[in-house]
């Protein structure tokens, strides 16, 4: 097992993600074991399948659809410590079909995610008590809310009930507003997943940045997410794929005991 930081210049910064190459899968109340074990918001199981490799992430609660950090995380380690020499490495996920992570040549890591569907709606549950500020727009993505505020200050200042939240039926909530230094900046709560606030989401900007990018008339926008630990992600709009693009800096190497 690898532990990684995802979206990070420097070590204790962006998200952290574990990841584990395997040459069969293991049962899945095992891999949900260990990625309960791991604590981490994301642990990355692989498998090699001819030319690509199986991909799945884990929380400690449960299989989530798609994670852009442990993917990052784990095109690094693939990168780094096994056999892949190509620039451009071609993953496959049951659940969110064809993914890719190209390796550049300034030292960040690419992934070509899938666009999210947004959809405008109206008021949800919970969802406004719960974060006791008042969105000026709310949409619907495949597994989360994004919220649209005016200021980064907004972002920065709200502190959820996250027992109101965890009442919102969807993997997540994003928020977001400008940003004063970057294009926008955004936090993103989870605790349906077991997770308040996940450092840096990877996967929560497949949903931003076709927002923001037709916002401000720009396909390649930069972003940071505002959570303790921080982050800054590269972004470019492609129509029906995203371009994802984060720094790893490698924590840990070890073997887990089964």
């Amino acid at each position: 097992m690898y532990q990684v930081d995802a979206f990070a210049d420097a070590l204790f910064s962006g998200n952290p993600a574990a990841v584990c190459v395997l040459t069969s899968w293991l049962p899945d109340e095992v891999m949900q074991k260990i990625a309960m074990e791991n604590n981490l918001a994301e642990t990355a199981f692989l498998v090699k399948e001819g030319n690509r490799y199986l991909i799945r992430w884990f929380t400690p609660e449960l299989e989530v659809d798609l994670c852009g950090h442990a993917t990052l995380a784990s095109a690094f380690v693939l990168f780094h410590y096994y056999d892949v020499t190509d620039t451009t490495l071609e993953l496959y996920s049951s659940r969110s079909g064809k993914l890719s992570v190209t390796k550049e040549a300034d030292g960040y890591l690419t992934l070509n995610f899938p666009s999210d569907e947004l959809v405008e709606v109206a008021d949800i549950p919970y969802l406004k008590q719960a974060l006791s500020s008042q969105p000026i727009r709310i949409f619907k993505g495949k597994t989360d809310y994004m919220l649209i505020y005016n200021e980064q200050e907004d972002i920065e200042k709200m502190t959820p009930n996250f027992f109101l939240l965890n009442k919102v039926a969807a993997r997540g909530v994003i928020v977001t507003a400008p940003g004063k230094e970057v294009d926008f900046v955004s936090r993103f709560f989870a605790p349906q997943c077991g997770i308040s606030e996940d450092p840096v989401t990877g996967s929560a900007h497949t949903s931003l940045t076709p927002y923001w990018s037709k916002i401000l008339g720009e396909n390649k926008l930069i972003a940071k997410q505002l959570s303790s630990r921080g982050g800054t992600i590269l972004c470019e709009y492609l129509g029906d794929r995203v371009k994802i693009s984060g720094k790893v800096v490698p924590y840990l190497e070890g073997e887990i005991k089964l």
